[in-house]
């Protein structure tokens, strides 16, 4: 007897977590299902290197498995806007992806900064060139970010905050690209690698700050990919990739599902 009225109890207590978390999750679900959600930003956010492009998206590359479209699957909100494109600078963002934004605009994100300090160069000139060529030129990209990318970010997010007075603006950075000491045995030196995860890190505390100034949400996403860069033999970031050079150095499928998509979804 005793045996089964404590089962009883146990079954009610289960009962009661289930039903706790299916109404929290359900709780969720019609917050989520209010919201007017916009997706700006470079490639990082467009979702180059994860695959399944939407053809009407053109060169901008559009990915159905980059994190704001996952995430706007998942969610289900009211209305959702897809307007970041691969190769975006600042004034692209501004210039060409805030049409959807209004007042009634609730969620907003953005990754942006990593072109206009020429990431792309960066790359190409430590692939192509010397160690000392190479760390030179993430030098001057440092630069750059210290005198040029802060006004050039102020720039992007007074014009969000303009058009979206109300909206919860999530600025999400770049992952470092190598694990040091990890299982590469060709390619870049490591002081090559080292001066590159030193210019993210560097990319990313500035548009931290930006960000915060303006009162928006920074989301790092190193450390999701910690243990998933290049050279750590689970890497969720193509490496040098010759057939497609658009892919290299951005996001696998799995680095926007597993890496960007839960780093957005904590800060939305």
């Amino acid at each position: 007897m005793k045996l089964s009225r404590f089962a009883a109890f146990a079954s009610s207590l289960l009962l009661g977590s289930v039903l706790a978390l299916t109404g929290a999750g359900a709780a969720q679900a019609a917050e989520s299902a209010g919201l007017d959600y916009v997706a700006l930003g470079d490639s990082y956010s467009s979702g180059v290197g994860a695959g399944s492009y939407d053809s009407a998206s053109g060169d901008c590359k559009r990915s159905t498995k980059a994190y704001p479209r996952l995430w706007a699957n998942a969610n289900a909100p009211s209305s959702f806007a897809f307007t970041a494109c691969s190769g975006a600078v600042t004034t692209d963002v501004t210039t060409k992806q805030l049409a959807p934004l209004s007042s009634a605009t609730d969620l907003v994100s953005i990754t942006v900064g990593g072109n206009d300090a020429g990431f792309a160069d960066v790359m190409t000139t430590c692939v192509l060139q010397s160690e000392s060529t190479c760390v030179s030129r993430v030098n001057q990209a440092k630069a750059y970010v210290d005198s040029t990318l802060p006004a050039r970010l102020d720039a992007v997010y007074d014009a969000i905050r303009a058009k979206a007075p109300a909206a919860r603006v999530v600025v999400l950075g770049y992952p470092r690209f190598y694990q040091l000491n990890g299982s590469c045995v060709a390619g870049l030196s490591e002081t090559e690698r080292a001066a590159i995860n030193s210019g993210s890190d560097y990319l990313n505390a500035a548009v931290a700050k930006r960000a915060a100034d303006h009162g928006f949400t920074f989301a790092s996403v190193v450390p999701a990919f910690t243990g998933h860069e290049i050279c750590s033999g689970s890497s969720w970031l193509h490496s040098l990739n010759w057939l497609s050079i658009g892919d290299s150095y951005h996001p696998t499928a799995t680095g926007q599902s597993s890496g960007y998509l839960p780093t957005f979804r904590n800060a939305a």
